[in-house]
């Protein structure tokens, strides 16, 4: 008579060894080894970001400088490009669609925004290429990923400082000569550079795992530029009466349009307090503390996604 071998116990029998694999991890455990690409502590994953900053200036001033290389104009396109568009702007919309009636100083005006939300659109679209863009250096290097999206935001701010030169010469052209409301434009800047930043690492997480968005993103900026006030005054629309006020305040408060409103108040004289949304600074601050804390705690948490497949 044949019998049955036991059946097989779920439990390690005492005085066994475990598995090959149990023994490797405890091993790496013991040693304090951890996984390759793992996501670090937050508070580990600034640390480490920090005492890369050299390296995230560096490569945003080398990117910049190796823009525009290849042209013969060199850096004077980082001038021409905003002026070029502000020129097509104010024929379109201050020529032929009379957007300028009603707005003293149209031509401040109109510069100021669009220099203003092409560091917006700029910085935005740029996050849509910080980790689809470089994944030789994304898979060969181990460094924070936060690093590409920053030096890209970087990047765009110091291409923003060069225009400003353009926009105070045409500012002092038109008349308007430098008082103390110009050192709001510092604060407003920066506030701006915050929001822009954490747009980009919202962007640079969803483009790298859906890297259409970039395709999309160009279509969904021109409409956010038509609803920011960048060519025509939102406060003219509101005077107009053909919109409900809870739609003219929501344009007013829409991020873009506060930071143009707060460097039109900043700079130019006509834009007075009584053109700015209740409240505008303390919005402001509110939208650059809310996508930049978020954008960054959002990317963060995908931290070893990148790179990957």
């Amino acid at each position: 008579m044949i019998l049955a071998p036991p059946p097989p116990s779920s439990t390690v029998p005492q005085g066994a060894t475990a598995s090959p694999a149990e023994d490797l991890g405890a091993l790496a455990r013991r040693h304090g080894l951890s996984v390759s690409g793992a996501r670090p502590p937050l508070g580990t994953y600034v640390r480490r970001l920090w005492s890369r900053r050299s390296f995230i200036t560096a490569l945003a001033t080398a990117r910049l400088t190796a823009q525009y290389s290849q042209a013969r104009l060199g850096r004077l396109w980082q001038l021409m490009t905003p002026l070029l568009n502000a020129a097509v702007y104010y024929l379109i919309f201050g020529v032929l669609m009379n957007t300028r009636h009603g707005v003293p100083d149209y031509v401040p005006f109109l510069i100021t925004g669009v220099f203003v939300w092409t560091f917006t659109a700029d910085t935005v679209l740029s996050g849509t290429r910080a980790i689809s863009g470089n994944p030789g250096l994304v898979r060969a290097l181990h460094f924070p990923r936060a690093a590409l999206p920053l030096s890209l935001a970087l990047q765009k701010l110091q291409q923003l400082l060069l225009s400003l030169t353009a926009l105070v010469l045409i500012l002092l052209c038109c008349g308007q000569l430098p008082a103390p409301s110009w050192l709001l434009a510092v604060p407003a800047l920066l506030l701006q550079a915050l929001f822009n930043t954490g747009v980009a690492l919202v962007m640079a997480r969803l483009a790298a795992r859906t890297p259409d968005i970039a395709q999309l993103m160009p279509f969904v900026l021109r409409t956010w530029m038509y609803a920011s006030g960048a060519m025509w005054s939102i406060q003219n629309l509101a005077h107009s009466g053909r919109f409900p006020e809870a739609v003219v305040r929501a344009l007013q408060c829409n991020p873009a349009a506060l930071y143009i409103d707060l460097m039109r108040f900043a700079l130019i004289d006509s834009h007075a307090a009584t053109q700015l949304p209740p409240h505008a600074w303390a919005l402001a601050a509110g939208w650059a503390l809310v996508a930049f804390t978020g954008g960054f705690v959002w990317f963060w948490q995908a931290e070893e996604t990148y790179g990957r497949g």
